[in-house]
């Protein structure tokens, strides 16, 4: 099997098809895969996609009578890299019933998923901060005090310096502007006030999508259920002045700017980020752009979805490799998928080509225990990869 190249976008195993010469993406299709879902999050690690909640209002794709909380999706899957198989988590503790549009970061080994919403939409929406450490595979509530954020889904987060920022979102009838900030260490919340005068802040959204750049947070397009945000300008809150910037971008030279979208996925590798995807009010989108925080030159990638989708998730592996789960695919007949796309956003290291070789031709390493492995001579951080 050849590794996968950057640029290319390759559906992954045990997820509904894929076509083509069998390769090692489909020695799991008899593997249970999540459900065909949106509105859920994702997160990455070297070695695992975690994806959790979601919703899908089709009873019968949703898990029809075993699944209690229809048409939502109290679960945490796990799609381990090295093997290509799902597992859904069984975890102890409190697991948040607030489960679609909520905001999700990987912090070490601790999930933090904050916001969103149950059902009814909109009437049901979470403002607590739930850690699951992957690890022991335990929720826990994290206890806060000082001003916490309204009860809210569809905003963006962000942790930068031990500090946990949280923008935007809605309460399902009131859009925000908001700005919280949470001391990861005092576990204390406090709404930020801006320097800017009122008309100078940016406009209400929900769905947007957050980078920064160590000093700036970025927001990236985002909406309200009757707008969409272009992307010839991004909004910038300056952590050290405490104000927002308006920064005008700079457009493909032949194509122009991306069209305006929320609902969409991003991911960022250093001062590169990537958006793909999205709904612009009208159309699913299936493009990626890639903006660099440098010089915020907009670049359109050849690459496109392999189907155009919204309310999605994407998350970016530490090497560069970037996978995307679900989403809504059909407007008119509310369809979901289920499927697993991924796509090397940076040219994949020496190690990465390698080790994909490797499991391509050798899938029975999963089977020997790590001292085998030690001894054929992988590392020890390819092992715990492995298993």
């Amino acid at each position: 099997m050849g590794a996968a190249r950057r640029g290319e976008v390759r559906r992954e195993r045990g997820v509904g098809g894929g076509g083509g010469p069998p390769r090692r993406d489909e020695r799991a299709s008899g593997h249970r895969a999540p459900p065909a879902r949106s509105g859920h999050r994702c997160v990455a690690d070297n070695t695992n996609l975690y994806v959790f909640g979601g919703y899908n209002p089709d009873y019968d794709e949703s898990g029809g009578s075993e699944n209690e909380d229809y048409p939502l999706f109290r679960e945490l899957w796990r799609y381990h890299f090295a093997t290509g198989t799902w597992q859904q988590i069984r975890t102890e503790g409190y697991m948040p019933t607030e489960l679609a549009s909520m905001s999700a970061v990987l912090h070490g080994n601790n999930l933090l998923v904050f916001g969103g919403t149950g059902i009814p939409f909109g009437e049901n929406n979470g403002n607590d901060v739930h850690v699951c450490n992957v690890k022991y595979k335990r929720w826990s509530l994290l206890n806060c005090r000082g001003k916490k954020p309204n009860r809210i889904y569809g905003q963006a987060m962000v942790i930068i310096n031990g500090f946990l920022y949280v923008f935007g979102g809605t309460t399902g009838y009131i859009y925000s502007t908001d700005l919280h900030r949470l001391d990861l260490t005092t576990r204390e919340w406090i709404h930020l006030k801006p320097n800017n005068p009122p008309d100078d802040l940016p406009e209400e959204r929900y769905r947007h999508e957050i980078a920064h750049d160590g000093q700036r947070i970025f927001i990236l397009g985002g909406g309200t259920s009757w707008t969409s945000y272009p992307l010839d300008k991004v909004h910038a809150y300056n952590l050290e002045t405490n104000s927002w910037e308006e920064i005008a971008t700079r457009p493909h030279e032949r194509i122009g700017y991306p069209a305006p979208r929320r609902c969409h996925s991003c991911v960022q590798i250093k001062n590169d980020v990537f958006i793909c995807g999205g709904y612009n009010g009208e159309v699913i989108l299936d493009d990626l752009w890639k903006i660099s925080l440098q010089t915020f030159q907009w670049t359109r990638l050849p690459a496109v979805m392999p189907e155009p989708a919204y309310f999605h998730c994407a998350a970016v592996t530490p090497a560069g490799c970037m996978y995307v789960h679900g989403g809504v695919v059909n407007i008119h007949e509310n369809k979901r998928t289920g499927s697993l796309f991924k796509i090397w956003l940076a040219a994949p290291s020496l190690l990465e080509l390698c080790w994909e070789r490797l499991l391509g031709g050798f899938p029975q390493l999963a089977q020997l225990s790590p001292m085998q492995l030690l001894n054929l001579g992988l590392t020890q951080e390819l092992v715990e990869r492995l298993k």
